[in-house]
């Protein structure tokens, strides 16, 4: 049951980190993939399959979000390299 109550921990957490804002969103998503998928697999999670069905889905939806976030931020980067560049001449 120890095992269980990890997975329903870990889908409580990425339910809770989905709600977060882009910046805090995309830092505790990498913070979560550390904890929980380092040593294992999703598919190692105990949880029911109504349980699985959300994991799954907030897991690839959160996939494309960090997609997108790295895309925005590379784009904030090259913004604020020409930003300095205009100011430093």
């Amino acid at each position: 049951m120890e095992r269980g109550n990890w997975s329903i921990k870990a889908l409580e957490e990425l339910i809770y980190i989905d709600s977060l804002d882009s910046y805090e969103k995309a830092s505790g998503l990498v913070r979560w993939n550390e904890k929980y998928l380092t040593e294992t697999k999703i598919t190692d999670f105990e949880l029911s399959n109504e349980d699985f069905k959300i994991l799954y889905e907030l897991f690839y939806k959160n996939i494309n979000f960090l997609k997108e976030h790295k895309e925005k931020t590379r784009k904030d980067m090259v913004e604020n390299r020409k930003l300095r560049k205009f100011l430093n001449n």
